[in-house]
């Protein structure tokens, strides 16, 4: 006898995975936890599929539970589509679902220019998350999300064998308002005592800006130190120092003319990075995602 998808299960479905509780879903649903139970089983029977494990804190979505929650979320929105069709309303288009964790140290440029083919596809909803990378990773590892952008590679091992997509890979320069530029200074040479303003110790680019100016026996002035691009990007404009950002951290302010590069310094680069899990039931957006952007800054 052939399988079925029966709403109702799909409906309680949606509940529990709200709620990771059988007990906390079936009170909100007004029905006893056995029964509630015994729908869920006869919902992973029909998929065949595991839809929850247990772990420490309670329920968690296994990766067929994700990816069937995903479908749970468009069926019940194209069920209250259908409601509102009966009532004389204009139905929305139902949508597919990419959640993309972002570390939060990540250019929002960089972050954009990924995003916008989804951005401007109507039946694609975008979940941005931020965070720093160890906490996306464990919400990918737990299927809460599709995809990890991030500006370093993820260490791979059997537990988590993550894939880290180099997406682009972009000399760093020093930046500043347009006077810095009428200094003509030379890096690393003139810059003892210079201003200027860094991404933290945890930065690939602050090591390697440390050691070329070790090098040269020259020490700048540090006037911050930045984790947040974007906050980065707001002190370089109060024209105090120069900072050290990717270019496409600062590309509208210099198209602009609010700052200008006046040095590149193509020893240090910074890498942008697409981390994907190893999955049986892989978001296809995903694929074409990463494949666009790395053509795209290649």
């Amino acid at each position: 006898m052939p399988a079925f998808l029966n709403y109702h299960h799909l409906r309680y479905f949606r509940v529990i995975a709200q709620e990771l509780s059988v007990t906390r879903a079936a009170e909100r649903l007004n029905l006893s936890p056995p029964a509630l139970s015994i729908q869920l089983r006869q919902l992973e029977e029909s998929l065949g599929q595991r839809l929850f494990e247990r772990g420490r804190g309670g329920l968690r979505l296994t990766e067929a539970g994700r990816l069937a929650l995903d479908y749970a979320e468009v069926i019940g929105r194209s069920g209250e589509e259908l409601m509102d069709v009966m009532r004389n309303r204009a139905p929305g288009a139902a949508r597919q679902v990419l959640r993309v964790g972002a570390v939060s140290t990540l250019s929002r440029n960089f972050q954009l220019e990924f995003l916008r083919p989804a951005l401007h596809r109507a039946e694609v909803e975008v979940v941005i998350r931020s965070g720093t990378q160890r906490d996306l990773l464990v919400s990918l590892h737990a299927h809460e999300i599709d995809l990890v952008l991030s500006n370093s590679a993820a260490r791979r091992d059997a537990e988590t064998p993550w894939h880290s997509h180099l997406l682009a890979e972009q000399a760093v320069g020093l930046v500043g308002v347009p006077a810095w530029r009428q200094k003509r200074l030379r890096f690393p040479a003139d810059f003892r005592d210079v201003p200027v303003i860094l991404p933290s110790h945890e930065s690939n680019t602050r090591g390697a800006f440390d050691r070329i100016t070790s090098a040269a026996g020259v020490k700048p002035r540090i006037i911050a130190e930045v984790d947040d691009m974007a906050m980065l990007r707001l002190l370089a404009r109060e024209g105090e120092g120069l900072a050290l950002v990717p270019p496409v951290v600062v590309r509208d302010e210099i198209d602009e003319g609010i700052l200008v590069q006046t040095h590149r310094v193509p020893q240090i680069r910074e890498s942008f990075y697409a981390i994907t899990p190893s999955r049986r039931f892989p978001n296809p957006l995903v694929a074409d995602m990463v494949a666009r952007m790395a053509r795209t800054m290649s």
